[in-house]
């Protein structure tokens, strides 16, 4: 054998050896990095499914991923609007930070460079979204995010489809959703984001507010939904006017001012849910028939709370819990574990979603990011120390939809509605008053409690980016 052909024999076996080393780490890699679809409703509330008890409510898919994985009973938002908050999924940050919300100029590069899906794309991911996206961003920017995009509006809801015959909103994602899988490769992990408009209400409909998927015909027709919680009239007149002229009054009389009002809604309402459960169920059985489910994790969540009529109000932007608390579940459908059908009481936030997303992955998560990984209260494992407060806010330009700024902690719920004329606040007191029906602000007994608020709530304000600045006129693309 001559030394040329030794060499070559050697250096040709090296390179046998680099390549199966290489497939052996990349399917390792693959192992360690899962799929993950994250299932987004919009205007869901946190007890509005059946695992959080509600009486009436079907929802076996959202059921079953509580069963067997992880929900969160003390999940927020902290800007309850669907504009800011789906900025805040995307970017890690608070609104005061990334500075998006209706009315503003797009989110920017910056931010939709260090999103999710933007950072696991360039991690090797294949990306995908579906439904309802609900942010304005600069043109170029779904490619950065995106491998597959499928953006779907409501209005209307029942899209006419070639045939002829119409086809619900929720559905169609679901199409799309199933269309995504089925283009995956399992030597590939995916991210998959479906975002649903469901819930929400057709606005410009003030006659079929709540439009619902045909599969949903008939459901709930026959009982009768008791009136909402916290709908005693007094409740509605302790509020400031300024809070009684808001706009959560002005679509209370579009929805649920006549008990008559209040039962076709609300049980369009619950068809909308119950609708997307459906679509959700579709779309996780696909992923078994495809083989994809042994290497997935699924989240599911909302991007803001709703009044559903409670306090005199209909929909959401204010401080009170069923304005900011939402639907959390974590399943990881790889293996199970110990913490598997548990509930956590850990303080989570809509800004833990995309961190947790890029730690599942193994992917870094960015400075950038205000909020924290999740992945390890999922798997039952007992932090140092957690967050027992958060900063909230709503700071959209409308006349009627006053701005605020406050804390919720895990007793005191602090609230500054910082551009009345004096400015308004709220002191509220979970444990003495679990339903906010009392402001403490006036009562000498909480007088340092209320000092302390304030402190706490200038210096996770200023955390965050300070004094709230106007927002700049927005800018044509």
């Amino acid at each position: 054998m001559s030394r040329f052909s030794f060499g070559f024999g050697c250096f040709g076996l090296l390179i046998l050896l680099i390549f199966c080393e290489a497939q052996s780490i990349q399917a390792a890699d693959h192992h360690e990095r899962p799929n993950i679809i994250f299932f987004l409703s919009d205007d869901q509330r946190n007890d509005q499914m059946g695992c959080a008890g509600h009486p009436i409510l079907k929802t076996p898919t959202m059921d079953a991923l509580a069963k067997g994985g992880v929900r969160f009973t003390n999940m927020f938002v902290t800007t309850s609007i669907c504009a800011a908050s789906r900025a805040s999924l995307l970017s890690g940050q608070y609104e005061r930070s990334h500075r998006y919300t209706f009315g503003t100029p797009p989110l920017s590069q910056a931010h939709t460079e260090a999103s999710y899906p933007a950072l696991l794309k360039k991690a090797g991911y294949r990306t995908g979204f579906v439904g309802k996206f609900g942010v304005g961003i600069n043109r170029g920017q779904h490619q950065v995010m995106f491998d597959y995009n499928k953006r779907l509006g409501r209005s209307p809801y029942h899209k006419k489809q070639k045939d002829g015959t119409t086809r619900h909103v929720s559905e169609i994602t679901g199409d799309h959703a199933i269309e995504f899988l089925k283009s995956c490769k399992k030597e590939q992990p995916f991210c998959l984001s479906v975002s649903f408009n469901a819930p929400h209400a057709e606005d410009g409909d003030k006659k079929n507010h709540f439009p619902w998927p045909k599969a949903m015909d008939g459901l709930y027709d026959d009982i009768t939904v008791p009136a909402p919680r916290l709908s005693d009239e007094s409740i509605f007149e302790s509020q400031p006017e300024f809070l009684k002229k808001s706009l959560n009054r002005q679509r209370w009389y579009w929805r649920w001012d006549t008990p008559e009002k209040y039962q076709k809604n609300i049980k369009g309402y619950y068809r909308m849910i119950s609708g997307i459960d459906n679509v959700m169920g579709r779309v996780l059985k696909e992923l078994e028939a495809l083989g994809l489910a042994e290497n997935t994790v699924v989240i599911f969540s909302g991007d803001n709370g709703y009044y559903i009529g409670a306090r005199g109000f209909a929909g959401k932007w204010s401080h009170y819990e069923d304005s900011l608390r939402v639907p959390l579940i974590i399943r990881d459908l790889r293996k199970s574990n110990k913490n598997q059908g548990k509930l956590s009481a850990n303080m989570a936030l809509n800004i833990d979603i995309p961190a947790t997303i890029l730690a599942y992955a193994g992917v870094e998560i960015p400075k950038t990011y205000q909020g924290r990984n999740l992945k390890g209260l999922v798997e039952g494992k007992k932090p140092k120390e957690w967050r027992s407060e958060f900063f909230c806010e709503h700071l959209m330009n409308h006349g009627a939809i006053p701005k605020y700024e406050g804390i919720r902690g895990s007793r005191y719920v602090y609230a500054r509605y910082f551009e009345q004329k004096p400015v308004y606040e709220f002191l509220h007191d979970l444990d003495a008053d679990p339903q906010q029906l009392d402001n403490f602000v006036n009562d000498p007994r909480y007088k340092k409690v209320l000092e302390d608020m304030r402190i706490r709530c200038d210096k996770l304000r200023d955390q965050v980016g300070g004094v709230f600045k106007p927002w700049p006129p927005k800018k044509r693309r």
